[in-house]
């Protein structure tokens, strides 16, 4: 079996991202090392980018994604041997339902300072859905049912928590816009300020300030170069996908496809 070269792929990391790495490097030894099945924590996209770039390089490593729908952002890994057969993987995630007489007040952020508070690490909480007086959370299958005994309240409020199908997820609408245009560049201000809807300029100050990210990376260069596939986001105002570069027009202005997820 290969060595997994861990300064090589962690090379250029730092802080909490070679953190991050470490563990990902870990779970790929195990998997392969163990012949059977490594299983991480619930990522972010940005922490899955992350470990898309890190794990592609690992040879005879598989990886699977859970995250209890396809349209939810934080998901556990399976890594495994390229052997070993997947329809046998157990799904690493369960979801619960939260009920109350809430008075349509509850927050993502009232759910997860209840579920912190009881002592339940973030790592171990995927996607939350609140719809109303209901919520519905993804979780790691081994902290759900110390969620179910000790999730009493949800602020002053009492809270009813059962185990729910994944299949009973409520997962909301998406609301896709397309855009066509044309643009001078492919500059991040640019194509984020067509998304968005904004002015350039206005859209340099957000990079500068750190609230757009490419690929679930901040990125704080206005000038710097989207490709298609590339993911633009701002916190709270959604996401906008550079579906394609439709071509050049007779003033130079390259036209573009973009869609934007709200």
């Amino acid at each position: 079996m290969p060595e997994i070269d861990r300064e090589r792929l962690l090379k250029g990391l730092q802080g909490e991202e070679r953190l991050l790495g470490a563990l990902l490097l870990d779970k790929a030894a195990e998997a392969l090392d163990k012949g059977c099945p490594a299983v991480t924590d619930f990522l972010d996209p940005a922490g899955r980018a992350l470990a898309d770039d890190l794990l592609k390089y690992i040879e005879g490593l598989r990886v699977m994604t859970f995250g209890g729908h396809r349209r939810l952002e934080r998901v556990r890994l399976v890594l495994l041997p390229h052997y070993y057969l997947e329809a046998t993987v157990e799904p690493p995630v369960t979801a619960i339902e939260i009920r109350g007489r809430f008075n349509g007040g509850i927050s993502h952020r009232d759910v997860l300072g209840a579920l912190t508070g009881c002592g339940f690490r973030r790592e171990k909480i995927g996607d939350i859905l609140i719809d109303g007086d209901i919520c519905q959370v993804v979780l790691a299958p081994e902290i759900a049912a110390a969620v179910q005994r000790d999730l009493v309240r949800i602020g002053n409020q009492a809270a009813e928590v059962r185990e729910i199908d994944l299949e009973q997820l409520a997962i909301p609408p998406e609301k896709v816009k397309e855009i066509r245009s044309t643009v001078a560049s492919m500059r991040l201000d640019s194509i984020a300020g067509l998304g968005f809807g904004e002015s350039r300029t206005k859209m340099q100050r957000e990079i500068k300030a750190g609230k757009v990210k490419v690929n679930w990376r901040p990125v704080l260069s206005p000038d710097y170069d989207v490709n298609p596939g590339d993911v633009i986001a701002i916190r709270g105002r959604g996401r906008v996908i550079l579906e394609e570069m439709t071509g050049v027009s007779k003033k130079g202005r390259t036209g573009v496809l973009l869609k934007r997820l709200m």
